[in-house]
């Protein structure tokens, strides 16, 4: 391992800084355009921690935002420039907000020094030991599983997740070691700023189209950042991928939930009272007995990859699976909501095809047997229209599915782009609800298993969803 000795401070930066300080020393007031976001509110935090005034705009207020209120960090919810931060040294701001946004415009036509958040991500990490997770679905899982392992062991790093620790509740944590574990986000290419010492890849599967064009670009940029390894780096990379060939490190090893052709495997996986126990499988090292208490079978995937980090920086095997057996999850990453002898509530962040599959899989496993209904709400329009035949495959894996009007996050409707693009191509038992009708269903029904899945704004409806099934 090559952890960064004696770092000499950084004095210049995507954000300025110098005059003898670190970039980040020299931040007093930093302002940022959409600090609700799950990246963005971990970026806020960070620079709380380090003693700089935060402030910052958001759309709506949220448990997120209100957290951040709750520390002592300024959110307004109204695009008026008369309450931006006019003394901002910086302003950091996320893709998702329009170019119409009124406070993002006074900041450029006044000559404020306005930076997306992966420069600062990229400016922050540039002197440190990096662990960046990337991929198209599992990153935040493999992320938050990670930092959490080097906690727990007590090896240290700061943590940038792009979920909800279950174990700490929140998206940020610091550390005196010069460690950064982050998530590498694709979206907007943000992720090709990143220079990371271990860099882990999950999957090359096209998303965000609307931004690459096609999925050959997405798999491009993968193949981008597999480059960025430092040299004598370590690159962990799901086994079987597209343009593996083209994918190299001065260490690189493969994993796989079970194929022993990878690198590193789990074998002898048991379900034992709702949990995982499984042996981690490489060709140098068995680690027997993992337990694992979180579930799907693609969970137990994601602890392999963390698993061949916390090797690779040779912590010791009995912290590795205390560790492990510590881990609690990621919010909204099959989160259940309700567990009990009638009823059983599960929430997932689950927005692609693959993850999807992933996700209605791990309920199987689970729980089989029982009659199985996903209330699904699709995540862009963009997306909709790419994957709508993959997003159908995925679903009729469940018994019953209702399927939500698409949020749209930061796009317009696009004509002949609904629920029911999806809906065409299913084969099994479906139905596209509005909200208020899927609470309406639930009275009447009051299935046994339910999964609530999607990126947007579906969160609202598992409290309700939760005390329908809890009057059972």
């Amino acid at each position: 391992m090559r952890e960064a000795q004696n770092i000499k401070q950084f004095t210049a930066s995507p954000l300025g800084g110098g005059g003898g300080k670190s970039g980040v020393d020299a931040l007093a007031v930093i302002y940022f355009i959409g600090i609700g976001g799950i990246g963005m509110s971990a970026l806020a935090r960070y620079f709380h921690s380090r003693g700089a005034r935060v402030s910052g705009y958001d759309k709506t207020p949220t448990a997120l935002t209100r957290e951040l209120e709750a520390s002592g960090i300024s959110i307004q919810y109204e695009d008026n420039v008369d309450l931006i931060a006019k003394d901002a040294e910086v302003v950091v701001y996320t893709p998702a907000v329009p170019a119409s946004h009124k406070g993002l415009a006074y900041y450029r036509e006044h000559g404020y020094k306005v930076v997306k958040r992966s420069d600062v991500l990229q400016w922050i990490t540039e002197n440190s030991f990096n662990i960046c997770v990337a991929g198209t679905h599992g990153k935040t899982t493999i992320t938050t599983m990670a930092a959490h392992l080097l906690r727990h062991t007590g090896y240290g790093s700061n943590a940038f997740l792009g979920g909800i620790s279950a174990n700490y509740n929140t998206n940020f944590w610091s550390s005196e070691r010069n460690v950064c574990v982050v998530e590498a986000d694709e979206y907007d290419r943000s992720f090709l700023k990143l220079v990371p010492d271990v860099a882990v890849i999950t999957a090359m599967d096209p998303d965000h189209l609307d931004i690459y064009g096609t999925p050959q670009a997405v798999e491009d940029a993968f193949v981008q950042f597999s480059q960025r390894v430092k040299i004598g780096g370590c690159l962990i990379s799901k086994h079987g991928m597209a343009r593996s060939a083209e994918l190299s490190a001065a260490t690189h090893y493969t994993y796989s939930f079970d194929n022993t052709a990878a690198d590193v495997y789990a074998a002898d996986v048991k379900v034992e009272d709702g949990a995982y126990r499984y042996n981690v499988v490489h060709k140098e090292w068995v680690l027997h007995d993992v337990v694992l208490h979180v579930g799907g079978l693609h969970n137990i995937e994601n602890s392999i990859a963390a698993i061949a980090i916390a090797k690779y920086l040779k912590i010791e095997d009995d912290k590795i699976k205390a560790a492990v057996s510590a881990f609690k999850g990621v919010r909204r990453r099959f989160e259940y909501m309700l567990k009990n002898e009638q009823h059983v509530l599960i929430d997932d962040y689950a927005h692609h095809p693959e993850e999807l599959r992933a996700l209605i899989t791990g309920v199987r496993s689970l729980f089989k047997g029982q009659k199985c209904v996903v209330v699904f709400q699709p995540h862009l329009f963009s997306r909709t229209k790419d994957l709508a035949k993959e997003f159908a495959e995925s679903l009729d894996l469940a018994d019953e599915v209702i399927l939500l009007p698409i949020y749209p996050a930061r796009e317009l409707p696009m004509e002949g782009v609904t629920s029911d693009l999806i809906a065409g191509y299913m084969h099994g038992n479906k139905h596209v609800f509005t909200k208020e009708e899927t609470l309406a269903w639930m009275k009447q029904n009051k299935p046994a298993l339910v999964v609530t899945s999607g990126a947007g704004d579906i969160d609202t409806l598992v409290k309700p969803v939760k005390e329908i099934l809890e009057t059972t």
